[in-house]
C-alpha cells in the first residue's frame, strides 16, 4: 500500500471536509442537548438527565449530579 504524504497541500485539501465535519458534530450535540433538556422536563425531574456516551455512542442515561445509577442501554432496549 502507497504511504499517503501528509504535506500543506494534503492538509489544505482536507480542510472543507474537516469544517464540514465540525459543523455537524455541533449540530449533533445541540440537538441532543436539546433532548436531554425534554427528557427532563416530560419527566418533570429537578436534575438534568443526559445521555451517557462511550466511544462515540450513547450507552445509557444518566443524571449530572450522578445521584442516580446509570442505566444501561440493554435495559431501556428491552423494557417493553
Amino acid at each position: 500500500m502507497k504511504k499517503i504524504k501528509v504535506d500543506k497541500k494534503f492538509i489544505k485539501k482536507l480542510k472543507p471536509y474537516w469544517e464540514k465535519a465540525i459543523i455537524l458534530e455541533t449540530n449533533f450535540y445541540s440537538k441532543l442537548c436539546k433532548l436531554e433538556e425534554q427528557m427532563t422536563n416530560d419527566l418533570k425531574m429537578d436534575d438534568t438527565l443526559e445521555f451517557f456516551m462511550s466511544d462515540n455512542s450513547i450507552v445509557g442515561i444518566g443524571n449530572i449530579t450522578r445521584t442516580m445509577r446509570l442505566i444501561r442501554c440493554e435495559e431501556i432496549e428491552k423494557e417493553e
